[in-house]
Parts: C-alpha cells; sequence; structure tokens
C-alpha cells in the first residue's frame, strides 16, 4: 500500500522509547531492559517538547509510547493527553506486568489513546511465558486485551519470530481472531539487543511464513503487517502478479525512510533495531533529524543499496532490513540477509545472518 504522506518530509511511525525499565526479561529485547529507569530519561517536560517538536510534522503524526515497559513512568496518560491535545495519535505498547490494570487502561482511554499493542509471543501461558521470562505475563497480557476490549480501545497484537516461535504461529493467529485485534504486527527477529542469542527463521523459511501471511491476510478478520521484513511486500507482488517486476514505485516503509525512533535519552536512531544515532531531540528538532541527517537521507535512497538489495529489481518496493545489515555486517545499505530471492544477474556474496560475535 502506497503511504499517504511523502516519507522524505516525515515518518509514518515516529517511536518514543520513553523508558528501558522493564520487569520482564525476554529472550529477544532489543532495550536489554532491566528493572532500573535510566536517570538521563527525558523528563515529563522533556516529553512534551518533543512531542510539540513532533506536532509540527504535519496533523495525524502516529506516535507509539514505548520501553522498555512505559508504564514503569507515572505520566504516560499525562503524556497520551498532550500528545492528543497537539493533533497526535497516540498509541502505547506496555509490557505484560502486573503494571497493565484496568485502571491505568480506562485512564489511558479517557487521556485520548488510540490504540493499545501487546505482544503475544505463544498462544499458550508456558509458551509465551517461557519465551518472555517471567511467569504471569500471559495471564496480564489476556487480561489487558479484554480490558482494552471492554473499553473500546482498538488492540494490536506484536509477535516476534524466530526459530522458537516460529511454530507458534498458526495458533497465535487463532489468538489474534479470539482477542478482537484490528491488526497483527509480525516482527521478524533482529539479533540485537539480547535477542543476539536467539536463533532467526532461515530465509527459505522465512519466504514460506511471509507466503502464509498474506494469506492469512487474506482470510483474517484483522490486518497483518511485517516489522523488519519488507520482503514481505515483495512477496505478495510475485504471488499477485505471477512474478512480475515492479515499476521503480517507492512504496512501504523501513527504518529511516517513514520510521523513526527516539530513545530513552533522547537520541534519535532510524529504528529501535538500528541504534546508530542522528542527534539527541535535547539539541535538535526531531523533524530536522529526520529531514536533513546524512544518515536518514542515505537509508531514503535506494539507490544507495549495495550487494544483492542494491542489485534488486525490487528495491523501491522492498529494499530489505536496513537494520538487520546493520546488525550483521555494521553498514545500513548493505543486503538483508534474511532474503531468499535471487535479482538476475547478481553473483556476489550475502552476509550471514548471525556473524561470530
Amino acid at each position: 500500500m502506497t503511504p499517504a504522506v511523502a516519507v522524505d518530509e516525515r515518518p509514518l511511525v515516529l517511536i518514543w522509547e520513553v523508558t528501558q525499565a522493564c520487569g520482564l526479561a525476554c529472550k529477544h529485547c532489543r532495550a536489554d531492559a532491566n528493572p532500573q529507569r535510566h536517570p538521563a530519561e527525558l523528563s515529563t517536560e522533556e516529553g512534551m517538547a518533543l512531542l510539540d517538536d513532533a506536532a509540527a510534522f504535519g496533523e495525524g503524526q502516529l506516535v507509539v509510547l514505548s520501553g522498555g515497559d512505559p508504564l514503569a513512568r507515572d505520566d504516560v496518560a499525562d503524556l497520551v493527553e498532550y500528545g492528543t491535545e497537539r493533533g497526535l495519535r497516540m498509541t502505547l505498547t506496555p509490557s505484560g506486568t502486573s503494571s497493565l490494570t484496568r485502571e491505568r487502561l480506562a485512564d489511558l482511554e479517557r487521556a485520548g489513546l488510540r490504540r493499545l499493542a501487546l505482544s503475544l509471543d505463544g498462544a499458550t501461558e508456558a509458551a509465551h511465558d517461557g519465551f518472555r521470562g517471567v511467569s504471569g505475563s500471559f495471564e496480564s497480557t489476556m487480561a489487558a486485551a479484554e480490558a482494552a476490549r471492554d473499553l473500546d480501545v482498538p488492540l494490536q497484537v506484536n509477535t516476534t519470530v524466530c526459530a522458537e516461535t516460529v511454530s507458534e504461529l498458526p495458533a497465535i493467529r487463532d489468538r489474534v481472531a479470539e482477542l478482537g485485534a484490528v491488526l497483527w504486527s509480525v516482527f521478524f527477529l533482529v539479533p540485537v539487543g539480547r535477542g543476539r542469542v536467539l536463533t532467526p527463521v532461515d530465509p527459505a523459511r522465512a519466504e514460506r511464513v511471509m507466503a502464509w501471511l498474506h494469506e492469512v491476510r487474506e482470510a483474517a478478520p484483522f490486518g497483518v503487517k511485517t516489522t523488519e521484513a519488507p520482503h514481505f511486500r515483495r512477496v505478495g507482488i510475485q504471488d499477485r502478479d505471477g512474478g512480475a517486476a515492479p515499476p521503480r514505485r517507492r512504496t512501504g516503509i523501513r527504518a529511516g525512510k517513514g520510521f523513526a525512533f527516539v530513545s530513552h535519552t533522547g537520541e534519535v536512531y532510524p529504528s529501535g533495531f538500528l541504534p546508530e544515532s542522528t542527534g539527541n531531540v535535547r539539541d535538535e528538532s526531531v523533524v530536522s533529524i529526520y529531514r536533513d541527517s546524512a544518515l536518514f537521507q542515505r537509508l531514503r535512497d535506494d539507490d544507495a543499496l549495495t550487494g544483492k538489495c542494491g542489485a534488486c529489481e525490487y528495491r523501491g518496493v522492498c529494499g530489505g532490513s536496513r537494520s538487520r545489515a546493520y546488525a550483521t555486517t555494521g553498514d545500513p545499505l548493505a543486503a538483508d540477509p534474511l532474503c531468499a530471492y535471487d535479482p538476475g544477474g547478481f553473483d556476489g556474496s550475502v552476509p550471514d545472518q548471525h556473524p561470530a560475535d
């Protein structure tokens, strides 16, 4: 689907990691979170200034308050209310912990919360809690989903795909439908943070999963999208058009191209999975950083991609995960090792998904 905004000018998704504090010990955690809040987190006032700047992107800018667990802060409802008043679409991705109470969700709904995103990495208590590292997470997540439905807060479910979770996907799909979610967001593992110790699915398996996700999207009562797997768009085009190469149109989003991330201390990254700072919101507007920083501009230039991604005729609609390329090679413009597609005429090498540390 073609974005409704010009991604050179504004992100479709702006994530603010309000804290890295979290009571869980998830195996895949990008932030390598721990229970303690960092003393240099953006304050409430600095956060409101960030939201003021974000509003300058334009009416209806989507802002995701993330973590860690954003509910480790007691000002989240105030931030949601302030952002809503500034014309932002405020959403939240809390952790499945005891902090995720019906009362706090009710406060967030009154503050104007537009969507709640909960993580589900197993269809059963044993599978989900085993992946999240703390017992009770599944129960808290299910209770929060029920509360969101009662409060008429749209629900999104996030799931990480790796070797440990991939067999759970059909059962998780059924859970997503049962919960009445509006969107299933499927994250393909990037080896950063604690996720470096996990095993990703191999490219051929990823290709089959993406083809299956297209089938799910056609049949399910909820939407389906992927994160750090822009190949999903290429797979859909090939399935729909019989492999015909697309025109060089620019669609979809990826790190730095329609997507930006502000860390808990104000550093601006193309993605939380691509932690290369391009400036700090304490010193400069997030708008100018997104539009003018050299790294963001390079990431939006499909012709700057190298290796297999640079040679691919689908680079305008896919372009590969820039975060995974960075995590595996140190070069955010290199080929994405998760992709199984072989562009015609390319005979170079592809980086390993899990380079030796």
